[in-house]
């Protein structure tokens, strides 16, 4: 009988001792928190309502569940007459579509804080404010579900700061007391593995927000909310600029009422909403 051969398996338990040992997974995301409130918000949708796509609904539940446990944000109602500090508008989809809202919003937040005279200093303020785009890179066979998140100055209409998040699965544990999952469960997005990799991706984009509370404190306080004096015919869009183009700052549903502010350029008049937003919506699409 011929000898068994120990080199072999010699050989192969020293390559198993040169390969470097797998990275540990990394944990899931905690909801970022603040000692305080940054102001009060309304949840609204943006244009790019990608959760659509993965048979889901608006994440306003969702984000105002988690503003509230987070502590950085008080939500308000929609229908309320009282004004806000900011908006916080949200966005969902690939993360194609993602990534062009939010350059756009960048190109929207530079636009406001040039005539602000706050650029400087505000942009130095942005933790990883010059990241943003980074995100187009990410690319991969694997469905990617993105969110986006901007927070918007009512007084100008323009983005203070942006936040993105994707992910190709979730890893978080649905089910448990905290305040976002039970938003997650309101909002519908906890019953699906679509739902809680969206949520993942929500969150995410949530904390690279509140990681620039430095600027969005820096944001002027709300003006006094204006009688309503015109009203939304057809779903519509608020835009930042008198052009179809515009950058998107909020959608606005039927039946919205709005306050002309007497500015007019082409088809476009200059309105603020109850929240004190002010924005350009065509003459078209009011009644």
């Amino acid at each position: 009988m011929k000898p068994i051969s120990l080199i072999p398996a010699a050989a192969a338990a020293l390559v198993l001792l040169g390969q470097p040992a797998l990275a540990a997974k990394a944990p899931p995301p905690e909801l970022a928190k603040c000692e305080t409130s940054l102001g009060t918000v309304a949840l609204v949708d943006g244009d790019t309502a990608g959760w659509t796509k993965f048979g889901l609904g608006s994440p306003r539940e969702l984000l105002n569940a988690m503003a509230v446990e987070s502590g950085c944000f008080t939500p308000q109602p929609v229908g309320s007459a009282q004004p806000v500090r900011f908006l916080i508008n949200a966005i969902a989809g690939d993360k194609e579509e993602v990534d062009r809202g939010v350059e756009l919003a960048k190109g929207a937040a530079v636009e406001g804080l040039v005539r602000s005279g706050a650029v400087g200093g505000l942009a130095r303020s942005v933790p990883g404010a010059g990241m943003l785009g980074m995100f187009g890179g990410l690319g991969g066979k694997k469905k990617t579900f993105a969110a986006g998140l901007r927070v918007i100055s009512p007084q100008s209409g323009m983005t203070i700061a942006s936040g993105t998040g994707s992910v190709t699965k979730s890893s978080l544990t649905f089910g448990g007391s905290q305040g976002w999952a039970s938003g997650a469960a309101t909002a519908g997005y906890g019953s699906s593995k679509d739902g809680q990799a969206l949520t993942e991706a929500f969150m995410i984009a949530f904390n690279a927000l509140v990681a620039q509370q430095a600027a969005i404190a820096s944001a002027p306080q709300p003006a006094a909310a204006a009688a309503p004096g015109a009203t939304v015919a057809v779903d519509t869009s608020l835009r930042a600029t008198p052009l179809v183009t515009g950058t998107v700052v909020r959608a606005l549903r039927a039946g919205t009422t709005l306050n002309p502010t007497g500015k007019r350029e082409g088809l476009f008049v200059e309105v603020t909403d109850n929240f004190g937003t002010t924005g350009w919506v065509s003459v078209e699409d009011l009644k």
